[in-house]
């Protein structure tokens, strides 16, 4: 059974897939349906690899992530009991790996937007390669809830809108309380333009 290795490259990123094909479902040479192992090298950062277990989380967590900050709505994503979490970092984002093996601390890497741009294209590619017959078990790919939008907008900026329109309304009716009321018509002049208009009626 032929080992097959296929490479995706980036910039700043190269992801390395190796495995061999799925005889059991009836997969060609050429195809990837068990993952043997992975690599990958971002810039200023020691090499990766691990399980297949390793690389999902990773997909599931950059991935989404990606989704928030386009939406300019960043959040960390991942548990701290997972194998991978990514989160904002300042300027820009603290990708965190933990290690399946005792004793081994997380690995921190700061990843600006570019590379997370190109990061993110390698995954992708990797998803939607039809030579690595994969089935990931990734999140669906959902709009961003209303609550998550309306976040991402300072709360000083949500708040500046409905507190001019208060102080219009105050402000109008207290204008409206200052200006001085119309005069008064005097009785007589009211009597005199009724007599007026009546005899202005006859024929």
């Amino acid at each position: 059974m032929q080992k097959s290795t296929y490479r995706y490259e980036q910039s700043a990123a190269r992801l390395t897939v190796e495995g061999f094909p799925d005889l059991s479902a009836g997969q060609g040479d050429d195809r990837i349906g068990i993952l043997s192992g992975w690599r990958l090298q971002l810039v200023s950062a020691p090499e990766l690899e691990g399980t297949r277990e390793h690389l999902e989380a990773m997909m599931a967590v950059v991935m989404p992530y990606a989704r928030h900050c386009l939406s300019k709505a960043p959040k960390r994503f991942g548990s701290e009991e997972g194998f991978v979490s990514i989160g904002p970092d300042g300027a820009g984002h603290q990708l965190e790996l933990r290690s399946s093996r005792d004793g081994v601390d997380p690995l921190q890497l700061h990843l600006d937007d570019a590379d997370l741009a190109d990061l993110v294209r390698c995954l992708d590619r990797l998803r939607l390669d039809q030579r690595v017959q994969l089935s990931w078990n990734l999140p669906l790919d959902r709009p961003l809830h209303r609550r998550e939008l309306v976040e991402r907008i300072p709360l000083h900026r949500r708040l500046a809108s409905p507190m001019l329109g208060g102080l219009a309304l105050v402000l109008g009716a207290a204008g409206a309380m200052v200006l001085p009321l119309p005069p008064l018509q005097e009785p007589a002049a009211v009597e005199q333009q009724s007599e007026l208009s009546a005899d202005t009626a006859q024929p």
